[in-house]
């Protein structure tokens, strides 16, 4: 072997060694590549290894929206005679920018009839009295996460007209047991029931100039 070849040889045998030192070096960042990447894949639901197909996200909210439902059938079924009940569903629904979530997703229980249907069946009425009741589960998560500092105030924009009239006594029943809990309720409507209900109110005055507020109160009921 001449000299050049020999030269040639120990040179290549210290770039063996040292690349051979530098992959060892490599052997923990690669570790942890491989760990951080299998954990996004899975907070990314693009791995097999999320069973639930479900983003972090919406796993988080999914748990919290379960127990807000948990919340809501409390008063949900006082308000329907016991009939409906919500209940959380883990299939996919549509979610900001048309993409599909799962675990996110909601379904009404008929006790009536012991079936599941799509909260989409609802009527009118049905659909305010469960949106209601998700409001007020939401406030009671809340005041429990707040060391038990209650939401003491709840406003409400319409929607009662929708009801018929046993609908309505059930959910009127309901938020006068909030205000006996010391809890205000303001309802915005147009309902004339709902006057002979509530004792203190501001009616709306419309004018040519303007409208101004009227107050009103009542003898309790």
């Amino acid at each position: 072997m001449s000299r050049q070849a020999r030269d040639r040889l120990t040179a290549l045998t210290k770039l063996v060694a040292d690349l051979e030192a530098r992959l060892r070096d490599l052997e923990p960042l690669q570790a942890r590549y491989a760990l951080t990447d299998r954990l996004a894949g899975i907070a990314s639901a693009t791995t097999a290894a999320n069973t639930l197909t479900m983003e972090l996200e919406a796993y988080v909210l999914a748990a919290r929206l379960e127990e807000i439902a948990d919340a809501a059938n409390a008063r949900l079924q006082a308000m329907t005679s016991d009939r409906y009940l919500l209940v959380h569903s883990d299939e996919k629904e549509a979610g900001r920018r048309g993409r599909l979530k799962a675990g996110l997703g909601l379904r009404i229980l008929d006790t009536w009839t012991g079936t599941e249907r799509e909260t989409s069946t609802l009527s009118g009425g049905e659909t305010f009295t469960a949106s209601l009741a998700l409001a007020l589960g939401l406030a009671d998560v809340v005041t429990q996460e707040a060391s038990g500092r209650p939401l003491g105030t709840l406003f409400i924009d319409e929607g009662f007209g929708t009801l018929d009239e046993q609908n309505l006594q059930d959910v009127m029943d309901v938020l006068d047991q909030l205000r006996a809990g010391n809890r205000t309720v303001g309802i915005v409507s147009h309902v004339a029931e709902l006057g002979r209900r509530i004792p203190s109110q501001l009616s709306v005055i419309k004018q040519r100039n303007g409208s101004t507020l009227r107050p009103l109160v009542t003898a309790d009921l």
